[in-house]
């Protein structure tokens, strides 16, 4: 069980249910820690994709942003992320979107190309501005992004054909939830050969490389958990094996995230069904989502309080199949929980909750409200989005009924 430090003052104030609480106190403790043990050999990228709502409190610990879309790039703008430290990344690149961020920003930050056609785009664009951007190749893992070792090798044969790009070097990002460091230890090994054959057969010096590790998160009961300085001692090891000399920048979302997320839940209902107790809570599958999670079988990290938030203690346990409020018989959160004595208005503190929950779910799904959310931080607990009525989004605007949008 995590310590709730925001709990007192979340039922003091009559904060309702279902509601997302990140503790930014926990966030930059996780954060800093990291980079701690990685004795400065890595920078740090924020992937936001992890968990928008966190791009601001990022800002003093992490060098930089990966961000994958129009909307995510407004979002740093709206927060303040300096330009220098946004890495624009994503598979679909709309040239006026480029167009608008050059033209606005006057080429700072750095730009990943995907494909031959981000390739053109990017240089198109920078040429027309008079600028010299600066650019990343993704190196793709076998899926539809980056490109492969082939085209990459091609570009940098004629990379003095694009006059608008300076190419840094190299991303590469393969997968989430490595439970070990071997799969790590055999791409960093790839990639590290790979820029050491682009040198010898093209007299190209990579500067950077950019690589997303996939540290593995432990979401539920039975996973192994993993200690960080054991871990991440290991993969600066890794790192020191490299005979890449330039400046390496692990990319990462998940793994900076996941600690300081909860979402608290009321059970709303109860119900027995031919020998099975079924707890009906007030959220459901349509704001939780933990990675990996197979049929509702696995039993995440969980508290049980009392509506005042006091841990129920007293009873036996007894198993809940812990259902959310939609209309669909897939709306099962987790099967067969351990609850003492549940009661109506009890609350279930769902852990490690930071990354992806927030964004992933079905929320549009049957009309039901999105969760608020909160941030606690030094003993202040503070909403910063209420909930969010999701009937306006589903239906028509007023204005169609008479046929006169505009």
């Amino acid at each position: 069980m995590a310590d709730y430090h925001f709990l007192q003052k979340f039922v003091e104030e009559k904060s309702p249910t279902p509601s997302y609480v990140f503790d930014l106190d926990i966030l930059s403790g996780h954060v800093e820690k990291i980079k701690q043990l990685l004795k400065g050999k890595a920078r740090v990228c924020y992937a936001m994709k992890a968990n928008p709502f966190l791009t601001r409190p990022m800002l003093d610990h992490v060098d930089l942003f990966e961000v994958c879309s129009p909307g995510e790039f407004r979002i740093c703008e709206r927060v303040g992320v300096p330009m220098e430290k946004i890495v624009l990344s994503g598979v679909y690149k709309n040239p006026a979107d480029i167009s608008y961020v050059l033209k606005t920003y006057g080429g700072k930050g750095v730009y990943t190309v995907e494909s031959w056609e981000h390739l053109r785009h990017l240089n198109q664009n920078a040429e027309a501005l008079g600028m010299k951007i600066h650019v990343l190749i993704r190196m793709t893992s076998g899926n539809q992004f980056g490109m492969d070792e082939e085209d990459i090798r091609k570009i940098i044969s004629r990379r003095e054909e694009y006059k608008g790009l300076h190419i840094l070097g190299i991303q590469f990002y393969s997968g989430t939830q490595k439970k070990n460091l071997s799969q790590m230890e055999k791409e960093l090994q790839t990639l590290d050969g790979f820029l050491g054959e682009l040198h010898r057969e093209y007299g190209y010096q990579a500067e950077e490389l950019e690589y997303g590790p996939g540290l593995f998160v432990p979401y539920f009961l039975k996973d192994k958990e993993e200690d960080a300085t054991e871990l991440l001692g290991a993969f600066g090891e890794l790192l020191d094996k490299l005979t890449f000399g330039g400046n390496v920048i692990l990319e990462m979302g998940r793994y900076l995230t996941y600690l300081c997320g909860f979402y608290l839940t009321s059970i709303v209902d109860r119900k027995v069904n031919h020998g099975q107790s079924y707890a009906i809570l007030d959220g459901g599958i349509n704001h939780l989502n933990y990675y990996g999670q197979a049929m509702a079988m696995k039993l995440p990290h969980c508290t049980q309080t009392d509506q005042a938030g006091k841990p129920r203690t007293e009873g036996e346990e007894e198993l809940w199949n812990l259902c959310g409020s939609l209309c669909t018989v897939s709306d099962v959160i987790v099967k067969l929980f351990p609850l003492k004595k549940p009661e109506i208005s009890d609350m279930l503190i769902f852990e490690r909750v930071g990354a992806y929950s927030v964004t992933e779910g079905i929320y549009l799904f049957l009309s039901r409200p999105m969760p608020r959310i909160y941030f606690w931080q030094e003993g202040k607990l503070t909403l910063v989005r209420d909930a969010v009525h999701t009937d306006e989004i589903n239906s028509e605007r007023e204005e169609s009924k008479n046929g006169q949008i505009d």
